[in-house]
Parts: C-alpha cells; structure tokens; sequence
C-alpha cells in the first residue's frame, strides 16, 4: 500500500512536471510567433527602432522560458537541481534589461532629466548583479568540477 501511494505520487509529479512544461513551451512558442507578427507590422509601418527593441526583449524572453524547460526537463529526469540553470536565467534576465534599457535611454538622453539618473542607477546594479552571477557560475563549476 505505501509503495503504490508513493509510485502514485512520483507519477503525479511528473505529470505536473511535464504540464508545466508543455505550457511554457507553449507560451515560448506563442512568444515568438507574436514577435514575428509584431515585428512584420512595425517593419510594415517603418519603425525599424520598434523592431529592434521588440525582437531584442522577446528572443531573450523566449530564451530563458527554454532555460526554464531545460530546468525543468532536467529535473524530473534526475531528480536534483542545479544552481546552473538558474543562474544563467538570472544572466539572461539581467542583460535583457540592461539592453532594453539602455536601447530606450538613447531615445530620451537627457543629463538634466532626474529620470536619467535613475536609468544610470538601474545600470550600475544590474552591471554589478551581471557580475555577482558570473562569478556564482565560475564557482559553481570549480566546485562541481565542470
């Protein structure tokens, strides 16, 4: 009785595990198709800083829902999880900001705009946060031996 229940609960949990997957992959997929069309459309009406900008955010987007689905895959075919993966979620993360960011600064580069400052702000943590993360990944990998 306690076998089948645990057996009932590991498959459970790898059906969970596998609908989240199909629903990231999913939204991945729905992700870049939207882009495209987006894009397409902004390239239509000629504005090509709009295209950049849009394709930029959501490729980087759709890259770390596929590390996430790595994570997850990963996971429940072994079992355990590794600091890596989330950690180049956080790089991803912390560079598309830092792009998109700085691509909409150039738009409104204004040294006396108290906003600017704030963007100038936002950089420096994000660069020390890119930083912060490389360095947990180099250690990371000197401990496990990869």
């Amino acid at each position: 009785m306690k076998r089948d229940a645990y057996q009932i609960l590991q498959t459970t949990e790898t059906v969970i595990y596998l609908f989240a997957g199909f629903l990231i992959a999913g939204g991945a997929a729905v992700l870049l198709l939207t882009t495209l069309v987006e894009g397409v459309h902004h390239l239509m009406a000629g504005d090509y800083g709009e295209v950049a900008l849009g394709l930029l955010d959501r490729v980087l987007l759709a890259l770390m829902l596929a590390e996430i689905l790595y994570t997850l895959l990963r996971f429940a075919r072994e079992g355990s999880l590794e600091a890596t993966p989330f950690l180049v979620i956080g790089l991803i993360a912390a560079i598309r900001r830092i792009l998109v960011l700085t691509a909409e600064a150039v738009e409104k580069f204004d040294l006396a705009d108290p906003a600017f400052m704030a963007v100038l702000a936002e950089l420096a943590l994000l660069s020390l946060m890119v930083v912060a993360l490389a360095l947990a990944m180099r250690l990371t990998k000197n401990a496990t031996g990869r």
